[in-house]
């Protein structure tokens, strides 16, 4: 079963079209990259993936549950971390995993055993007391992917989670995302409009004024469109490709 099927989904804002007739599906334990310019539909896709916009045309499933019939069991399986911070930062770390778990319906004990583990796998133990306000923005987005992991879904959605990052940070935040997906055999969907954080084995989905416009694996896309992924992304992105 597939982690993620978008089928054939469109969405406008009144007469603005931003997404129309996308689909793809997402394996279990594959990296994704989401990759488009500013306002080629990325943000309103992942707001859709998320419920926080209805549905309009098209179908989403997430480990086989539809978001528009069973959206609770569909977003048991989901993971966020989205563009803008959503943690309380006079909070502690811990106390923000803690509240998303009660949120999730953890018992005491399934929130002791899934905090404690998160806040190890982030490398995060000796911070859990510290108030978020105090961290540096590579340890936030820790805290968010502790946050997003405690309920273990099969699924874990990140919307341009490297923005505001140092380069080092941005890095190691992406090698850390694809450890959690190879060990996990988690499915992740990464979205960015930073060519760099492609990696050559990554299925790679393009999106250019609301349609996904290429799809496959990251090098044969490359080969396929231009010889290299910045040719083959320029190509597919620029004025006219969808004429």
């Amino acid at each position: 079963m597939n982690a993620l099927e978008v089928s054939d989904l469109s969405f406008a804002y009144g007469a603005r079209e931003a997404l129309r007739k996308v689909s793809f599906s997402l394996e279990p334990g594959r990296f994704a990259a989401l990759l488009g310019p500013n306002g080629a539909g990325k943000s309103t896709l992942i707001a859709l993936l998320t419920r926080l916009y209805d549905l309009q045309h098209g179908e989403i499933r997430v480990g086989g549950c539809s978001l528009r019939s069973a959206a609770r069991p569909a977003l048991r399986q989901l993971g966020v971390v989205f563009q803008q911070s959503t943690l309380d930062l006079d909070l502690s770390v811990e106390q923000n995993l803690r509240y998303h778990a009660a949120l999730h319906g953890l018992s005491r004990r399934q929130s002791d055993l899934r905090v404690d583990a998160e806040l190890a796998r982030q490398t995060l133990t000796e911070r859990r007391r510290e108030r978020v306000r105090e961290l540096n923005g590579g340890h936030r987005r820790r805290v968010e992917i502790a946050r997003a992991l405690l309920h273990e879904p099969r699924l874990l959605l990140l919307d341009e989670a490297s923005v505001g990052l140092d380069p080092a940070s941005r890095l190691a935040l992406n090698q850390h995302i694809r450890n959690l997906c190879r060990e996990e055999r988690m499915s992740v969907l990464w979205t960015t409009h930073l060519l760099d954080e492609v990696q050559p084995s990554d299925d790679l989905l393009i999106l250019h004024q609301g349609r996904l416009v290429a799809s496959g694996q990251a090098d044969a896309l490359s080969q396929r469109h231009g010889g290299d992924l910045r040719s083959a992304f320029t190509r597919l992105t620029s004025t006219g490709a969808l004429q």
